[in-house]
């Protein structure tokens, strides 16, 4: 019997028991033909997924095996290269087409790499390695298949590329990258740990859920109040139901705050993805705030088993076989409905590494639902545009824009625009004035004294500002019985607590007065009768408004008032969309009307030009790279940061809890991922600056050196959450013994 070649080892466990090459190699093959055939591609896949691993027929990578469990991971030194020759193999069949399957294949442990530069890591280099002899690897698995022109380049023979070839070319490359590397991890695991394999399994079918939802609505329906906006809320129901026909592509649904569109849209989604084949329902959220409220409705209708929650304040309760499968989900989002944020939901589609990108190839072929679509970032906002054309184009996705406030992705005058989007609601304008619930007025410059004076002569009233800074002094200004302040440094526990204690006021007809920075508009159930808010963009003055006489009660309707605080606004972001909304505002006596909000984006996009959509200049580098098919994946991955991360560090705050009792809990455990998310509920994010300065005056501990905790709790107050402005300070009373 001649040499067997061993792809993976188990320990304590006989070699015969161990998974050789080529049942590997033809695994994955199958996995990742069914994922592309997805878009079309499952060739292409099927071809990436039989090539991957063919540097393992190595005597190299055989002798490591036998001594290393975890010779399948080449990041380490002293770990034989076995990504590299399935990637030169590939290459060796077409100096153009062919790099579309090398770059998957050599970057499946390492990430997606460069196509050409100084490093040794970028494809360039990679193809012209000098690595083991992996000959012995039988004719069959070296064979290529008929792959045909990619789903994007259909139709384009004989034509001049485009600009956006670039674009395509890398993102086609990165969902084949996909199809691999989840592939790859689900043979790899079905082998290694059956058991978590066990865990995928089970979930409910979208016919299930689309039932659960109708009898849902059919009941909500029949017990609301025969109101005139309860009617307007059923109409809006409807024609979303009556929409899920059309074919699949882009939509637009725009209804206004109140209007009932979180249900509305899933029914569509669910409607529509069964109407035309379509497996999964991805909600695209701007907010973690507006996630867990909106995932824990979906929920109570649907199930638990139902709904994967993604993102980073997510927290799995134990070790319950729906929590296993949760964290299973969030790696490659293989479950029937997905809510997640704009950050994980963009930024997978531009990034590198293999964690990110394996739930790309489970975009194709679904519904995407991205709520408050006016909150998609502007400074990446012709990359997102260019991600979502090519998902509806050529990956059979549905993509609808959700909001009140549409942000004229689709004006003639664009460039760039996004074309053939259709508008759910047949007359918008209409359902406008019927939902019309506030009176808005521009009350130019009020003085910090002024506002706090006009704040006090109200029983209820909400007033939204720019800043911490601001919000805090003008908090310090009015506080007392009834007074409130919301901002981003309190933790996400500590916030949901005062939301709480200020819906009960509210109910009570007590005294409110809140002061809070914007994290309380888009999403946040609650309703005042007056709300202020400091001068920005129409569209952040319309969340605000959403909050003001929500369910109208108030018949002459609530009173909204823009305002410029007296210190001007901050620079850049701020200030343009607010200086933008000034000059619509002059044009229209209804600041919020449909009409005024399209002129506000246009006029935005206009005074922004493309160069500050596409800050980065993301398009222009592929676009550069395209001839050569050289594309710069592991820079564009750095660059799209849709959070600037290098700016903030996290901090864990005690809040209702000791320092001590948060660092024995963490130094007590061993599962530091579920330590991690658990903790996102009491984390408050900070500018470096002012974290090392915290460091520096020792009130912060680091923790198994992944965790930052406050250990000053004197600078972590109820009313205001963390205030470092002197992390010296100590209450008088925690000074006694």
């Amino acid at each position: 019997m001649g040499q067997r070649y061993y792809a993976h080892s188990l320990e304590n466990e006989p070699e015969e028991k161990w998974q050789t090459v080529e049942a590997h190699l033809q695994q994955v093959a199958q996995l990742a033909k069914n994922f592309g055939a997805d878009f079309e591609a499952g060739k292409w896949a099927e071809m990436a997924g039989r090539w991957h691993d063919v540097g393992k027929y190595s005597l190299e990578f055989q002798k490591r095996i036998g001594a290393d469990i975890d010779a399948n991971i080449e990041l380490m030194r002293g770990r034989p290269d076995h990504s590299t020759a399935g990637a030169q193999h590939a290459d060796a069949m077409s100096k153009q087409l062919g790099k579309f399957l090398a770059y998957p294949i050599a970057g499946h442990h390492a990430g997606l790499p460069n196509g050409q530069e100084t490093s040794e890591s970028c494809l360039f280099k990679r193809l012209k390695k000098v690595v083991p002899d992996w000959s012995a690897c039988p004719e069959k698995i070296l064979e290529p298949a008929a792959l045909g022109m990619p789903p994007f380049a259909k139709g384009m023979a004989g034509k001049k590329a485009g600009k956006r070839i670039g674009f395509q070319a890398s993102f086609f490359i990165r969902m084949l990258y996909s199809c691999l590397v989840d592939a790859d991890f689900l043979d790899t695991e079905q082998f290694v740990n059956p058991e978590k394999a066990d865990w995928r399994k089970g979930y409910p079918g979208l016919e299930s859920l689309n039932e659960k939802l109708i009898l849902y609505l059919n009941d909500l329906v029949k017990s609301a109040e025969p109101t005139h906006i309860n009617k307007d809320r059923d109409k809006i129901l409807r024609h979303c139901l009556d929409a899920a026909e059309k074919e699949p592509g882009l939509f637009s649904l725009t209804v206004p705050t109140g209007g009932g569109k979180t249900l509305s849209s899933l029914a569509f989604a669910l409607k529509h993805a069964l109407k035309y084949g379509l497996k999964r329902v991805i909600y695209v959220i701007p907010y973690t705030s507006i996630i867990e409220q909106n995932a824990a409705v979906f929920r109570e209708i649907l199930g638990d088993s139902a709904v994967l929650e993604h993102h980073s304040n997510f927290e799995l309760k134990d070790e319950k076989d729906e929590d296993r499968r949760s964290r299973s989900a969030a790696e490659n989002w293989d479950a029937p409905l997905v809510v997640t944020t704009n950050v994980q939901f963009f930024e997978s589609l531009f990034h590198s590494r293999s964690s990110k990108c394996r739930k790309l190839h489970n975009i194709a072929k679904s519904v995407v639902i991205l709520d408050e679509a006016q909150m998609l970032p502007v400074p990446f906002l012709r990359p997102c545009v260019e991600t979502l054309r090519e998902l509806s184009e050529f990956y059979s996705t549905s993509i609808v824009l959700c909001t009140a406030t549409q942000p004229a992705l689709s004006e003639e005058d664009l460039s760039w625009r996004l074309e053939n989007v259709r508008e759910i609601m047949p007359e918008p304008a209409t359902l406008y004035e019927a939902f019309r619930r506030v009176n808005a007025e521009y009350v130019s410059k009020l003085s910090d004294e002024e506002l706090a004076e006009r704040l006090a002569r109200h029983e209820q009233v909400l007033c939204v500002v720019n800043t911490r800074k601001h919000a805090r002094l003008i908090y310090e200004k009015i506080k007392g019985d009834g007074c409130y302040h919301l901002s981003a440094l309190m933790c996400p526990a500590h916030r949901s607590e005062k939301l709480a204690e200020i819906r009960q006021a509210l109910d009570a007809g007590r005294p409110c007065r809140v002061i809070s920075t914007q994290l309380i508009e888009a999403g946040v159930d609650i309703d005042f009768p007056v709300v202020y808010r400091s001068a920005a963009g129409i569209d952040s003055v319309a969340q605000a408004a959403g909050r003001c006489n929500r369910e109208g009660r108030i018949r002459e309707g609530g009173q909204v008032c823009v305002f410029m605080p007296e210190d001007g606004l901050p620079p850049g972001y701020f200030r343009q969309n607010a200086e933008t909304a000034e000059i619509v505002m002059r044009h229209h006596d209804d600041m919020l009307s449909p009409d005024a909000v399209r002129e506000y984006f246009e006029t935005l996009y206009w005074r922004k030009g493309d160069d500050e959509l596409d800050r980065e200049e993301i398009l222009k580098d592929l676009w550069e790279g395209a001839q050569r098919a050289d594309f710069p994946f592991r820079t564009v991955a750095g660059k799209f940061n849709i959070i600037d991360k290098n700016g903030m560090d996290s901090v864990i705050v005690p809040f209702k809890t000791e320092p001590s009792g948060l660092i024995d809990e963490i130094e007590g455990t061993d599962k530091l991922g579920q330590m991690a998310r658990k903790l996102q509920r009491y984390t408050v994010q900070i500018p470096k600056r002012v974290f090392y300065a915290l460091e520096a005056a020792s009130v912060i501990e680091r923790v198994r050196n992944q965790f930052c905790v406050l250990i000053n709790k004197d600078i972590y107050k109820d009313e205001l959450g963390l205030c470092p402005e002197d992390p010296t300070f100590h209450e008088s009373e925690s000074l006694m013994t």
